[in-house]
């Protein structure tokens, strides 16, 4: 009994090596070492280098921002300045810029015709909002269909001139973000930037890249849009303020890039739904208490500013999994060497023979008969492993 746990112990505390087989091949060779380098390349170049996968990452990033727009306009005979032309007037990191409006006065609760939708003397109106389902006539051959709600209804066929004065107007952009995982908070523009430099200055991607101010006619124009054709149906622009910040390097020098796109261009050919705009009402009361509203059918520009980022630091985990990943593919090398030698290159056969070992139950039973205490007829000193049936060498074997 102690003899097996001694021989059980002797075992266990053995290191075993697998098999190898050298091939004198250049094709072989040469394919071997070129996917080896690519391997390598790719794991330098793109995932440690491009990547930076040897960082920890942080994409929870939070983020405030805060809006102002200053110009002054001329629309319908009328000098427009920030609390006419946008909305809401909250600053917030969506808002509008109003480049013209219809305006429809004096509407009270009654019934009037719908301009919008026509009908004839035996056409029973069933359009929205054409509760009555009355046809009107006046003098012509085709009436208009009678509705209950605010009357007069709207027309919004009526031509009117847009202001092209937005061009000139200014946004100020303040923003404010923090990567949680490594308590770092950043600004768009430096904190030593004065109040007389901020109003002075207006962004360039190159000569001011730090500057809170944007000209509108510039963010346009960044979109490859035009300014005179976006105020005629109004659009939607996106403002992308984009915090890519690397961590291991000094954090001042972790600054926002602007990107601008127009996010309704999808829409632009389409026959219906073009542009951006929206109706917002104004109510008052007669001195007898009778309502009475202004309606405005606005025609803007919408601006989203959107914030992204993430930022990485050094970290041991990800660079260790990351090596071990490297070395292990590595060996991508040999399995597909190994490959083009067992099906596609002359000797395929010889090599198989080679490298692997094929043992029936008849030889190992014609070698017991031969020597019982042999495994496979082995020389004295050697003895197969129980684990992978690779042979061990002991000390004794070993030359001197």
């Amino acid at each position: 009994m102690a003899s097996l746990v001694w021989g059980f112990i002797t075992d266990f505390f053995t290191y075993e090596t697998t098999k190898s087989v050298v091939v004198k091949s250049w094709s072989v060779g040469i394919i071997n070492r070129i996917v080896q380098v690519l391997i390598i390349a790719y794991f330098i170049g793109w995932v440690f280098i491009h990547e930076k996968a040897y960082q920890v990452s942080d994409t929870g990033i939070e983020s405030s921002v805060m809006t102002k727009v200053k110009g002054f306009g001329y629309h319908q005979n009328r000098v427009m300045d920030v609390a006419d032309y946008v909305f809401p007037q909250q600053g917030a990191s969506v808002f509008c810029i109003m480049t013209k409006v219809i305006i429809t006065e004096n509407q009270y609760q009654g019934r009037c015709p719908e301009l919008e939708y026509k009908c004839s003397s035996v056409f029973v109106c069933h359009t929205p909002g054409a509760i009555t389902g009355v046809c009107l006539f006046s003098n012509s051959t085709h009436g208009q269909c009678e509705i209950e709600g605010w009357c007069p209804s709207e027309d919004d066929t009526v031509k009117i001139k847009p202001m092209n004065d937005i061009g000139n107007f200014t946004i100020f952009i303040k923003n404010s973000i923090r990567f949680p995982l490594f308590n770092v908070t950043r600004g768009n523009f430096p904190p030593d930037m004065t109040a007389q430099q901020i109003k002075s200055c207006n962004y360039h991607p190159e000569t001011m890249p730090s500057c809170p101010i944007f000209r509108v006619a510039d963010i346009i124009n960044n979109t490859g849009q035009d300014v005179t054709k976006l105020t005629e149906k109004g659009a939607e622009i996106g403002i992308n303020i984009e915090w890519k910040c690397n961590f291991d390097l000094d954090v001042e020098k972790c600054l926002p890039k602007y990107s601008f796109t127009r996010l309704d261009a999808v829409f632009e050919k389409n026959a219906v739904s073009k542009g951006y705009n929206f109706r917002f009402a104004k109510y008052f009361k007669t001195e007898n208490n009778t309502e009475f509203r202004t309606l405005h059918k606005v025609f803007a520009i919408r601006f989203d500013v959107l914030v992204t980022g993430n930022a990485g630091k050094f970290g041991t985990v990800p660079t260790l999994i990351n090596l071990v990943a490297a070395f292990t593919s590595i060996g991508l090398g040999t399995v597909l060497c190994d490959i083009i030698l067992l099906n596609f290159m002359k000797g395929a056969e010889q090599y198989k023979a080679k490298k692997f070992e094929e043992v029936s139950e008849a030889q190992i039973e014609a070698s017991i008969t031969q020597s019982p205490d042999s495994q496979l007829s082995l020389k004295g000193g050697m003895k197969s492993s129980y684990d992978s049936g690779a042979l061990s060498l002991d000390n004794s074997d070993q030359p001197v």
